[in-house]
């Protein structure tokens, strides 16, 4: 049976995607840690991230990267926090938070409840800076 993320890379699940490519898909968490609480993907299912073949798993890494830039362009943030706990979900998924401080790492805090006007707006934000930045600075990456 196909994972809750194989479902919203077929869109059978809406979701609040962030960016995409041939290989991967992010889309805000919906049940936030923090505003913009962003999760990386590869469409191809693999359960637990470390069993992904080198390769893909270095392009999950980089596409992670990519959209981690594009939040910290528009998220009120110091830096992009990275997290790989994979047991919730047994599809491999990077957690990207906008932080300003460590505590801000915390998964056991009450899950944030952000209106959907606002999660569209946040996705839409990000999606249009991770496409600004492909198309006019894809050398950085």
């Amino acid at each position: 049976m196909a994972s809750i993320f194989s479902r919203i890379i077929a869109g059978e699940i809406p979701s609040y995607k962030v960016a995409e490519d041939d290989k991967h898909y992010a889309f805000l968490d919906i049940n936030p840690v923090a505003p913009g609480h962003t999760l990386v993907v590869p469409k191809h299912e693999v359960d637990y991230i470390f069993d992904l073949p080198q390769d893909e798993y270095a392009e999950l890494m980089a596409f992670a990267k990519k959209v981690a830039k594009a939040m910290k362009d528009v998220m009120p943030c110091k830096r992009i926090g990275v997290a790989v706990m994979g047991l919730e979900v047994p599809h491999a998924h990077v957690h990207l938070l906008p932080i300003n401080s460590e505590s801000d790492m915390n998964f056991f805090t009450e899950k944030k409840q952000i209106p959907a006007d606002e999660m569209k707006d946040i996705a839409a934000r990000i999606f249009n800076k991770f496409e600004e930045n492909e198309t006019s600075h894809p050398e950085i990456f």
